[in-house]
């Protein structure tokens, strides 16, 4: 699909935000008013024993389904059986450790990175597990995959970065994952999207979170230079 040069990923992500799928022990851990992303309802045991029963024959679904739910004795299970499930994907790409950052499932996102999970899988749109935490703000997974070497400058198809994601956002759970990511050494806080946008200029006209991206401006010294002796 070809796209108009003016093409803007973020405002098409505020539109059909809808259409994409979403959805704690790490350093950094949930806030207790961290909102719930996820248009998700709350299931008793006997539906979730369902539907394992029921993706029982067809163990890549059942992988896929066990990380986006954090069914985590399922996924240990399907793990010890067929170590290479941890690899399996959907039609979009999306990998189980994709569906366990943007449903911020940090036992299961630990899980499959110790049964040797990619760090930085792609979908087909370039989304990697750490641009699937950042975009539902799940400052936990975010943590947990920085801390296993996630490329934290990866960009997507469009150009975004995780900070991009992040700073892209109004609400105030977004704010722990802004203040992350902008902690990191290795951050490039100034690349720029293919619309051409630095994060800090998304988060100025997006929400309330732009004055954290102080934690990344140059200094300016008011020291005086030492005077040769």
């Amino acid at each position: 699909m070809d796209f108009p040069e003016d093409f803007n990923q973020l405002e098409l992500l505020d539109t059909h935000g809808h259409l994409i799928p979403r959805g704690g022990s790490g350093l950094w851990t949930e806030s207790k008013d961290e909102e719930k992303e996820t248009d998700e309802e709350d299931h008793s045991e006997e539906w979730y024993l369902a539907k394992e029963d029921e993706l029982g024959d067809r163990p890549a679904e059942l992988v896929l389904w066990a990380a986006e739910n954090n069914r985590l004795p399922t996924l240990l299970r399907l793990l010890a059986a067929d170590p290479l499930l941890v690899h399996c994907r959907d039609e979009d790409n999306y990998t189980p450790l994709h569906r366990a950052a943007y449903n911020g499932h940090v036992e299961a996102a630990c899980a499959l990175l110790s049964h040797g999970s990619d760090i930085n899988p792609r979908t087909i749109d370039g989304w990697t597990p750490l641009h699937s935490a950042c975009r539902w703000g799940r400052a936990a997974v975010a943590s947990c995959l920085l801390q296993s070497g996630a490329d934290i400058n990866a960009q997507t198809n469009g150009g975004l970065t995780p900070l991009h994601l992040a700073a892209s956002s109004f609400k105030p759970s977004f704010a722990q994952t802004l203040e992350l990511l902008l902690s990191k050494r290795h951050l490039k806080p100034r690349l720029l999207s293919s619309s051409g946008e630095t994060a800090a200029e998304v988060a100025r006209r997006s929400g309330p979170h732009y004055f954290l991206f102080e934690m990344v401006e140059d200094c300016i010294s008011v020291i005086p230079p030492a005077v040769p002796t």
